[in-house]
């Protein structure tokens, strides 16, 4: 039957090369979609639509990583119970790096909001102690506080 499709931009671009072939090599979907640049991004959109939970396309060998001499075949065998069809993308990874400046980008707005809260204690108690303080920061912040 008729299948509504959710896809990302990048699996819509390869999803319509099939309109003008049955198969395509991996080679011929980089050389026409244009999308030399980020060969990472088309394996992992590839991957998404040939080894997720639907496979809109087949991959030839089947389970291996994708690789340049793969071959793609459009599926028209697809079954699906479901009308509209939510296709995901594979995410990356996060490198250590990327990791580590998450890490420091989020004790940096932490640090802001901890100021802020002090500011905002501060200034309705106008005196208060070291103590009293601290366990207010702690009812007032929503996040787990490792003391400075």
């Amino acid at each position: 039957g008729i299948k509504q499709l959710s896809v990302s931009l990048l699996q819509a671009v390869v999803l319509m090369l099939f309109n003008d072939s049955e198969e395509l090599t991996y080679k011929e979907i980089l050389q026409s979609s244009g999308l030399d640049d980020v060969k990472e991004d088309l394996s992992r959109t590839l991957q998404s639509l040939s080894c997720g939970k639907f496979k809109l396309i087949t991959k030839d060998p089947p389970k291996a990583p994708i690789t340049e001499n793969d071959k793609f075949t459009f599926n028209k065998a697809l079954t699906a119970k479901l009308v509209r069809l939510q296709i995901d993308s594979v995410q990356m990874k996060e490198t250590v790096s990327e990791n580590l400046k998450t890490k420091e980008h989020v004790f940096q707005d932490r640090h802001y909001q901890v100021d802020a809260a002090i500011v905002r204690i501060m200034k309705t108690r106008k005196k208060l102690s070291h103590n009293l303080l601290i366990s207010e920061l702690y009812g007032q912040l929503k996040f787990p506080i490792k003391p400075f």
